[in-house]
């Protein structure tokens, strides 16, 4: 392991992955830490990417970790990393100097790198229900432009309260015109919503859920509480997200109100030579704007790197 690399990318997603291959291409030494938790590893698929549509995310991770191996300044490393750190600079501020960041991995290692990626991406928050982890990714999702298609023009519920619910619901009406918002409890939605749900002919169940049932990860049937069912081929759910670590939280990092890293230009944070792209960052969460955004990372991140070089040569 590169103890000293110009560059630790922690996360190894489609966004920390696509930086990884422009600094390898800019000769920069890296260091990619992941813990091998994707968001995505329940899906069978992956879809929006071009020239990728429908593949299997694992296959995806693995040819991008096959196109690094060339770019022999780059190292992949399965660990997790635990902490990391500021390292004050030659004026005694933060951030602002080679060297600058200290990052330890699980077992106590310690990398000592002048920039830091973040790509560690967010955890979905999956309604309690019984019966649905055996459907998620397969009958059961999250977003519309990952799994729509597939299911269009099907039964499909909707599970959300407030605005979040409701938002969905109206989203969805491009895939399908068989909508049922399912609110588990009081939906707690505006009059207008109420107005324009019931406008589109989109019924609102406001019973308590008892459980999910299908088969062979096919969604069949929601069952209520007071045992009436509700024939459904699909299921999209709202119930929130939060980051898949605390590591930019503890750097100091600026949050937005949904609860997202707050970036700016090619994905630069409050804190100097810190980056955060991917999922962390952004409300388009699809596979392929996280690695638009670790390209972008990387490119300002050599142009940083490159400044300082030229500052110190002679």
């Amino acid at each position: 392991m590169n103890s000293n690399p110009d560059v630790v990318i922690v996360g190894a997603g489609p966004a920390g992955l696509s930086a990884a291959l422009i600094l390898g291409r800019c000769r920069r030494s890296v260091l990619v830490c992941d813990a091998g938790h994707p968001r995505n590893a329940a899906s069978r698929a992956l879809h929006g990417y071009l020239t990728r549509d429908g593949i299997e995310p694992a296959e995806l991770l693995r040819i991008g970790r096959e196109q690094l191996r060339p770019y022999t300044t780059v190292e992949l490393m399965e660990a997790e990393v635990t902490e990391a750190r500021c390292l004050p600079g030659e004026d005694g501020n933060p951030g602002k100097a080679p060297g600058s960041f200290e990052i330890t991995i699980k077992g106590g290692a310690k990398v000592f790198s002048r920039k830091l990626l973040l790509a560690t991406g967010v955890v979905d928050h999956l309604p309690d229900i019984e019966g649905l982890l055996p459907l998620y990714g397969r009958s059961v999702f999250h977003c519309p432009y990952c799994d729509g298609w597939e299911t269009r023009d099907q039964p499909i519920a909707i599970y959300g309260r407030k605005d979040s619910g409701a938002g969905l619901a109206l989203e969805l009406t491009g895939w399908s015109k068989d909508l049922v918002l399912c609110t588990d409890g009081p939906a707690e939605i505006s009059s207008e919503d109420f107005h324009e749900l019931a406008r589109l002919n989109i019924p609102v169940r406001e019973e308590r859920i008892s459980r999910l049932e299908g088969n062979d990860g096919q969604l069949e049937r929601i069952v209520f509480d007071n045992g009436e069912t509700l024939e459904r081929r699909a299921l999209f759910f709202n119930t929130g997200q939060h980051q898949h670590c605390n590591l930019a939280q503890k750097l100091g990092c600026e949050f937005t109100e949904r609860g997202a890293v707050s970036t700016g230009e090619f994905e630069t944070t409050n804190v100097p030579g810190l980056y955060v792209a991917g999922d962390a960052s952004r409300s388009v969460q699809l596979a392929i704007v996280a690695a638009a955004e670790g390209a972008e990372a990387a490119f300002a991140i050599n142009q940083a790197l490159l400044k300082e070089d030229l500052s110190t040569m002679t």
